[in-house]
Parts: C-alpha cells; sequence; structure tokens
C-alpha cells in the first residue's frame, strides 16, 4: 500500500460512507484499479474506523445521551421497574437496538451471499443502478412528519432490514437507510440522524468481526504511515460528508446523488463486457 493509494482510499472511504453512493462499491472499484489483495484488508478495517470517528464527532452530544438512557433502562430492568420512553434518547436507545437486530438478522441469512457479490464488479455495478432508483424515488414521496418521540418498533425493523441488505456492495448504507427512514414516514432531520446512529453497531460491528479475522488469521498485519493517513482523511471528510449530506436533505436534493451512481455502475457494467 502506497501513500497515494491510500491517501485515494481514505478520501473516498470518507465520502462515499455517508453520501448516498456506496463506500463499498467504490472500495471494490479502487482496489480492483490498485490490485489490493485481502492481505490489505486490514487497512479496509481501519478506514471504515475512521468513518466511524466522524459519527462519535458530529453526534457527540446525542450518542452521550443515549449512553446514558441505555444504561438508565438496563438499571430498570434489574431492578424490575416499569421502564418509561418518556424522552428522546430513551425511544432512540430502544429503537436503535431493535433496528440493530434486524440488520444482524440479515446479516446473519444473507452475510456470505452478499459477501460473495465483493468478487463481482458486475453486481456491484447493478447494485449502484438500484441505489440511484432508491434514492429517485425516495425525494418523490412527501417528506414525513414523525420524529423522534413518534416512532415505533415497526419503523425501527423496516430502516433495520434497509441497513442489512447494505451489506451488499454497491448500495449505499446512508442512502438506503435513509430513504427506509422516509418512507416509514419521518422527517428529514430525524431521518438522517436515525441512519448516522444506526451506522455506530452497523460499522462497529463489521469492523470489530473484520478485525478479529485479520489478527487471528494466518496474515501478518502492522500499522504504518499509509495506514495511519488513511484514517485520519477518512474521518475529516467523513465529518465533511455527513454536514454535507445534511444540507442536501433539508433542500430536497438527495436525488442529485442518482445521476452520479447510474452512470458509475453503467460504466462499471459496460467496462466488463467490453
Amino acid at each position: 500500500m502506497t501513500l497515494l493509494q491510500a491517501v485515494i482510499l481514505g478520501i473516498f472511504q470518507g465520502i462515499a460512507e455517508f453520501l448516498p453512493i456506496s463506500s463499498s462499491g467504490h472500495l471494490v472499484l479502487l482496489e480492483n484499479i490498485f490490485k489490493i489483495n485481502e492481505g490489505e484488508i486490514f487497512f479496509t478495517v481501519m478506514l471504515h474506523f475512521g468513518t466511524l470517528i466522524s459519527i462519535l464527532i458530529v453526534y457527540f452530544k446525542d450518542i452521550c445521551k443515549i449512553v446514558v438512557s441505555f444504561f438508565q433502562i438496563i438499571g430498570k430492568l434489574f431492578s424490575r421497574e416499569k421502564v418509561r420512553l418518556d424522552n428522546e434518547s430513551k425511544v432512540l436507545t430502544v429503537m436503535l437496538i431493535v433496528g440493530t437486530i434486524a440488520t444482524g438478522l440479515i446479516y446473519i441469512v444473507f452475510g456470505d451471499f452478499f459477501e460473495s457479490l465483493y468478487s463481482s464488479l458486475v453486481a456491484v455495478g447493478i447494485a449502484l443502478i438500484v441505489t440511484g432508483f432508491l434514492l429517485m424515488i425516495s425525494e418523490r414521496t412527501n417528506s414525513g412528519r414523525k420524529t423522534a418521540k413518534n416512532m415505533t418498533i415497526v419503523d425501527a425493523i423496516i430502516v433495520g432490514l434497509f441497513q442489512g441488505f447494505a451489506i451488499i456492495p454497491g448500495v449505499s448504507r446512508a442512502g438506503s437507510t435513509i430513504v427506509g427512514g422516509l418512507f416509514r414516514g419521518f422527517d428529514k432531520t430525524l431521518a438522517t440522524k436515525f441512519s448516522f446512529l444506526m451506522a455506530i453497531p452497523a460499522i462497529g460491528g463489521a469492523s470489530l468481526i473484520e478485525l478479529l479475522k485479520v489478527l487471528f488469521g494466518d496474515q501478518s498485519v502492522g500499522f504504518s504511515l499509509p495506514l495511519l493517513v488513511g484514517v485520519i482523511l477518512s474521518t475529516v471528510t467523513g465529518v465533511f460528508a455527513i454536514r454535507i449530506l445534511i444540507r442536501v436533505l433539508e433542500r430536497g436534493k438527495l436525488y442529485y446523488f442518482s445521476y452520479y451512481v447510474w452512470a458509475i455502475g453503467g460504466i462499471i457494467i459496460l467496462t466488463q463486457f467490453l
């Protein structure tokens, strides 16, 4: 892994993880271009860790409240007291748990199949085109008015399922979860916040699994300057990407990304048949 490759991959990871253009699809494409082998999967895992830090930075206050609410709920359960979801943080805490379970079930059932698609650029291209249609359809639906306090278990399950299918390379995790939220009538603020908060257990859990595979496998890994640069860049660009997406959603321009993913998806498919 050269320093230039680390810079490019770090920037693309930070941008594509949070803008609805699929970080997995772009990383598969770039890894094919750079001929990155399986021995360097540790680098990819650490890039995802960098984007996880981005979320912690942008939503730090919300995350702190959710952590406090989580332990309050656990305390109530152990003391056999009735748990009351009487504020936004407690509702979000429960809904994040439910949504994450739904995502986990999708991974357990379809994970191996979805991961096999990483070796097919045609599959990535098709998934990018599907992402574009999801984004276009979502902007054609009226923005809902549902806030965190009005969320239901069904809402969390649906968004969690949308996130689960984003394991497919080329399907945007951010895009699919936001679209799932909008379909359920979330207002755009809630759709964005819940999408990024859902990413914490998803990215954190997936990164931990892959990290354990690398550390306890036969591969030798180590920290290097390119790795450090890549992680820093994925974190910094991730923060900017989150803030950009929030503004884009507020202006109702999410469908703009459809044209980009259609173009990239189409180009990928054409190159595989020419």
